[in-house]
């Protein structure tokens, strides 16, 4: 392909058989928990790649999970980050857009944890204390 850069293949399974859902040649919000779970996070992949410098150490510092934040979470007003944040693990990024609109993607939040299922349990339980 000849492509130099940040590659993200976004995979699903489904019914048992995984399944190739998008190829997008940059940084893809499938990659976001790199940014607090990686030594050198895609964007920084993507930079030091189109600039000709050395790439990065992508290794994956500890185990994380990384939950969307839909514009459904703001039906009902500003959703409750403070609840979200009580558990210090829980990271918050929102993408600063204005207008939130049902599924549409307004942010992420990503929990490093012990194990991939201990940080999946309290992302989503973040998630959940959001809702108003």
């Amino acid at each position: 392909m000849g492509y130099v850069g940040t590659m993200a293949v976004e995979f699903f399974v489904s019914d048992g058989e995984l399944l190739v859902n998008e190829m997008a040649p940059r940084p893809h919000n499938s990659g976001h928990y790199t940014l607090d779970a990686c030594v050198t996070d895609q964007f920084e992949e993507q930079v030091r790649a189109l600039a000709g410098l050395p790439l990065g150490e992508p290794t994956l510092l500890s185990p994380v999970a990384m939950v969307n934040l839909l514009g459904d979470l703001w039906a009902r007003g500003e959703p409750r980050w403070g609840r979200a944040l009580a558990d210090p693990r829980v990271k918050l990024h929102l993408y600063g857009k204005k207008e939130p609109r049902p599924g549409r993607k307004m942010g992420h939040l990503t929990v490093l944890a012990a194990s991939p299922g201990e940080a999946l349990e309290a992302a989503q339980a973040a998630k959940g204390r959001l809702k108003n």
